[in-house]
């Protein structure tokens, strides 16, 4: 909803200024959207004189044109086709911001023609969607005239958001009601003098669907003059961004958005016969008033007379009966129509319109005669003659029902509303905003005004109140609470679940939820058949009369049939509990996982993309639950002890001390061949009860490498040891020369062969060595180099290669 300061204030009388309307328009519900003052954003644009129009020498369509502002002759190619020698326009200039095409103008060549500024269209000055030809100004305003004179546009203009409820709002009317009720100013008398008839009308309203418009008023003033409106309503259409039509189809436009109460105008003599309302017939056609044609569906709310359909209600009239300049006889229509019936034929028409938007949220039905007056004085005094005469009211159907009473208890504003208002100051806010009210017992009996529709109930009632009274006056009360805190719902464990379930998603794997049970054979090669405990003594099926000892098994057999389906390349994972064998009892909650077939999408230019999965996309899986659920990644030592079910060779352990965290490796071709899965499989097992707490809650990662300002330097070393020492044993041996110095340490190459001796392997390490206090010389890191290779030759026996 926009307005403009000057609107608001005929009727509203305040002294307030733009700013302070809209924090008292925000404050009260009435949220702001958009503030501009007209003035400063149009100050470059001026009135400036087309000296000469003459076709442009690469262009058709083009023109180069001579226009005089007052700063001198400038040349400006313009397209547009109304570009002429002698008129008047507006020109902006060199570095002028144009809204409406979002752009800053430049000096440039169109068509090797140099162009200075530009003349602009309505549409590109934010006016309108009017962009055929170029703004043309009267003649009477002289050279460097602002363009804000010329559209009156020298306000602030508001713009609202309204919610659905407030329909009442969607007229300035309304704005200033509830502004003066918040006290920024006076609400103005109404002017609304019944205007006396002289006869009656000879056009008649029958109603047959009275469902759909339960009231239609409608009056005939004869010998009428329509012709451009007066300044004063050409420019508050122009401030909201309407395009002034003629005085007729500009009386309309005020009325709703001065008084949220559209109506609409018939040129009498094309009218045939009598106006009647009924329900629309599947497949009537008619042209609107909107540049468009319509086929409508049945039972929408349809205005017709004896040549069929002219309009659709409380949305969009029609070409046929429409008002133009030769218009002498007019028929006004003021109707209230069903908001139900009017929404759902907006939506079925797909039809946007200002009449649509008013009748579907349910206007003022009390206002229809009131608006009917309003609308004829104006007629009268714009449009009038000293022949014009008035018709009585035509009027067919009644005011629907609106009026209801709510019994209102002053404490309820504390108790919902969390603000103590004197009961005295509820009234008299409540009366400001229309409503009656009347002392009953301890309370009052409150009815909403007849604007109000969306007022229903006790509750809608405080909000009225304190919205008006002020939100800020409502004492703000600290979300902590001042009482003990209770324990966090989620544990350790489902904390960990849940973060180990996050993490292997990610990593790609999909999730399942299997059976906790499985066949007594197939469990025997994960270990289980050493506890009778874990056999069930009622299984739901022969083949499920074992609890798991393992997620593994039946994730699996998942994939094996995934795969026997045609979907070979999937990766699988599941958390929930693995039972233990009789040895060590109880069960584990487990996050596992498995992969088969390749990884990575298969491409020509990039095969290498595509490989079969291995022991160590298993690694990576199982490190990534590791660190997710806040376990010792980093710092987790990688050994050989996996169980029997994973390949003896391609498999491994996460370890802290002798607490085995997780087991990761291909799965043993016997396991795959006595469950009929093809292989290579991997999979890995996760224990997140077993994963120690952290030393402090807010822990940091250690970087790669420390935030210093010195350069970090790389050394290789080639070390010889058995064949037997793990490649983790050296790494960490060499991390743990210098802990201060080091920063990182990686293998970057085994090799056996020709050169080592039989039994053994050469492991080159790069250490990665980081000053943090200065430079390291030559001497320095030489002696960092020695106490390397004595580290590796003491808990690695490694030898330096020669």
């Amino acid at each position: 909803m926009k307005f403009t300061v000057s609107w608001l204030k005929r009727h509203l009388d305040t002294q307030a200024d733009g700013q302070s309307l809209c924090d008292t328009l925000t404050s009260i519900g009435l949220e702001v959207e958009s503030f501009e003052d007209k003035a400063a954003l149009y100050a470059p644009f001026k009135v400036a004189y087309v000296e000469s129009a003459v076709q442009h020498p690469d262009a058709d369509k083009l023109r180069v044109c001579m226009v005089k502002t007052e700063k001198g002759t400038l040349q400006v190619v313009c397209g547009a086709p109304n570009a002429r020698t002698g008129m008047k326009g507006i020109f902006a200039p060199e570095g002028t911001y144009i809204p409406g095409l979002d752009v800053t103008l430049k000096k440039t060549k169109i068509r090797g023609v140099e162009s200075n500024g530009m003349l602009v269209s309505e549409r590109e000055m934010c006016l309108s969607d009017e962009h055929q030809g170029i703004i043309e100004v009267d003649a009477q305003y002289e050279i460097g005239t602002p363009m804000a004179e010329v559209f009156g546009l020298k306000d602030q203009l508001i713009e609202i958001g309204l919610t659905p409820n407030r329909v009442d709002c969607s007229g300035v009317r309304g704005v200033a009601r509830d502004l003066a009720a918040a006290g920024a100013g006076t609400l103005k008398p109404l002017e609304a003098a019944p205007v006396k008839g002289t006869f009656d009308s000879p056009i008649k309203v029958r109603i047959e669907d009275s469902q759909g418009c339960p009231l239609f008023l409608g009056r005939l003033i004869k010998n009428v003059k329509n012709g451009p409106s007066p300044q004063w309503l050409q420019d508050l259409l122009k401030s909201v961004g309407l395009r002034p039509i003629s005085a007729l189809v500009d009386i309309t436009n005020l009325m709703t958005l001065e008084y949220a109460r559209p109506l609409h105008v018939f040129d009498a003599d094309k009218l045939s016969g009598d106006i009647v309302v009924r329900a629309t017939k599947a497949g009537e056609t008619f042209d609107a008033l909107n540049d468009k044609s319509y086929t409508v569906t049945e039972g929408l709310v349809g205005i017709t007379d004896s040549s069929g359909l002219i309009g659709l209600g409380g949305i969009v009239g029609g070409v046929t009966t429409g008002c133009g300049e030769d218009t002498v006889n007019v028929f006004v229509e003021a109707a209230y129509f069903n908001p139900m019936r009017i929404a759902r034929a907006g939506r079925a028409m797909q039809v946007e319109s200002d009449a649509r938007y008013r009748f579907e949220r349910g206007i003022d039905p009390e206002f229809t005669a009131t608006g009917m007056e309003i609308a004829t004085r104006l007629i009268l005094d714009l449009c009038g003659t000293d022949k014009t005469e008035v018709s009585h009211v035509v009027t067919a159907g009644a005011v629907t029902e609106w009026t209801r009473t709510i019994s209102h208890d002053p404490a309820l504003v504390k108790k919902l509303g969390g603000v103590d208002v004197p009961a005295d100051k509820q009234v008299q806010i409540l009366e400001a905003l229309g409503f009656e009210v009347k002392k009953d017992g301890a309370g009052f009996s409150v009815q909403p005004p007849s604007w109000r529709g969306d007022i229903e109930g006790k509750p809608d009632l405080v909000e009225e109140i304190v919205r008006i009274y002020g939100f800020e006056h409502i004492e703000p009360v600290s979300v902590r609470s001042a009482g003990a805190v209770t324990a966090p719902a989620e544990t350790v464990t489902l904390n960990r679940v849940r973060r180990a379930r996050a993490a292997m998603t990610v990593r790609g794997l999909e999730e399942c939820v299997t059976w906790s049970f499985m066949p007594k054979d197939r469990a025997k090669a994960f270990g289980s058949n050493d506890n009778p405990a874990l056999a069930l003594a009622n299984p739901i099926s022969s083949e499920l009369d074992q609890m798991r000892p393992s997620i593994l098994p039946n994730l699996i057999e998942a994939a094996g049939r995934n795969a026997d389906r045609g979907f070979g390349d999937i990766g699988l994972c599941e958390v929930g509990p693995a039972f233990r064998t009789q040895k060590t009892g109880g069960q584990d909650m487990v996050a596992a996982g498995v992969r088969t077939g390749a990884k990575g999408a298969k491409h020509w230019a990039s095969p290498e993309e595509s490989r079969a999965v291995d022991v160590y996309d298993a690694k990576a899986d199982a490190l990534a639950v590791l660190a997710a659920c806040g376990g010792p990644a980093d710092s987790a030592r990688v050994t050989r002890e996996a169980p029997p079910y994973y390949h003896p060779g391609r498999s491994g352990a996460l370890t802290l001390g002798k607490n085995a965290l997780a087991y990761f490796g291909e799965i043993h071709p016997a396991v795959l061949d006595e469950m009929g899965v093809k292989g290579p499989v991997v999979g890995f097992e996760v224990f997140v009860e077993k994963i120690p707490a952290p030393r402090k809650k807010d822990g940091t990662a250690k970087p790669l490498l420390k935030l210093s300002p010195f350069q970090p330097l790389s050394r290789d070393f080639a070390f010889l040891v058995d064949a037997k020492v793990e490649a983790d044993t050296l790494v960490r041996a060499a991390l743990s020369a210098d802990k201060a110095l080091i920063a990182d340490a990686r293998v970057f190459d085994v090799y056996t062969g020709k050169g080592v001796e039989p039994g053994k392997k050469s492991v080159a390490l790069a250490v990665i060595i980081q000053p943090v206090e200065k430079t390291l010389n030559d001497q320095e890191i030489e002696t960092l180099s020695q106490k390397i290779i004595d580290a590796v030759a003491e808990k690695a026996g490694g030898v330096l290669r020669g």
